[in-house]
């Protein structure tokens, strides 16, 4: 039994690093969402998951998850993140527009985790990557601690 979780998902291993950074500063354990057991929520008191920006949404596999968790985590709070493109960091009109439109994964995960009954504790955030496959951007790990702890009395 863990108090405190923190869920990833991850393609090319940048939202696994920001996921075992902000882990390892509230002393949580980390679990990629594929290794997730119903025990794992059990006695949960914070809970953090998060997940690529894919076509502009979590992976399905982290939907899937919230989803699962409906009405299930009254009491936990939390927060999600996800790992982005900034839209200051890409040259491309097309790409802009579509962010403009179409956002990130952060806020359809935030949503989601409105509705299993955990409360968002902390602001959703995005953390910068230089490219569709990474890295992250200088700073965006401490700057993931920094947003992590604030959960913390």
């Amino acid at each position: 039994m863990t108090e405190r979780l923190v869920v990833y998902d991850s393609y090319f291993g940048n939202t696994a690093k920001a996921a075992k950074a902000i882990g390892e500063a509230i002393e949580a354990s980390v679990k990629k969402v594929d290794d997730i057991l119903p025990e794992d929520f059990a006695g949960l008191k914070i809970f953090f998951i998060g997940s690529p920006t894919r076509a502009f949404r979590p992976t399905e596999k982290v939907q899937s998850l919230l989803k699962n968790k409906k009405g299930k985590l009254n009491g936990v709070r939390g927060s999600v993140f996800d790992t982005r493109i900034p839209i200051d960091g890409t040259d491309s009109g097309f790409l802009k527009f579509m962010i403009h439109l179409f956002g990130y994964a952060d806020s359809k995960m935030a949503k989601t985790y409105a509705k299993t009954g955990a409360s968002l504790a902390v602001e959703p955030a995005g953390f910068a990557v230089l490219d569709s496959e990474g890295p992250l951007a200088e700073g965006e790990l401490e700057r993931a601690v920094k947003w992590a702890k604030a959960i913390l009395p």
